[in-house]
């Protein structure tokens, strides 16, 4: 069995990497894909977490989490097929300059 402080570490670095994904990337497409990889951190805690304490309390929200990112992945990919037909690209900066026009 793994141990639980190798999960957490594996964890917090997934998250790290969302993170740093969502603070240095521009492109909206690999923003929407960082978020992902943050929540999947969170969804390995959960389900380390309900494994250490023998309940699958841990799995149900693993479900949740998946529904949710499901739902963010078709929300978000609409929105990325509408900026890209307004503008021509994917740079988040484009979004402010969508304001003044």
């Amino acid at each position: 069995m793994i141990p639980l402080e190798h999960i957490l570490i594996f964890s917090i670095s997934l998250f790290v990497i969302g993170v740093f994904g969502i603070l240095v990337r521009r492109n909206l497409l690999f923003i929407l894909i960082s978020i992902e990889i943050m929540l999947n951190a969170v969804a390995v805690l959960f389900v380390a977490a309900g494994n250490y304490h023998n309940n699958a309390d841990g799995q149900i929200m693993y479900l949740l989490i998946l529904t949710l990112a499901a739902s963010e992945v078709a929300v978000g990919l609409g929105l990325v097929i509408q900026m890209y037909r307004r503008t021509l690209s994917l740079d988040v900066d484009q979004l402010a300059s969508m304001n003044e026009q």
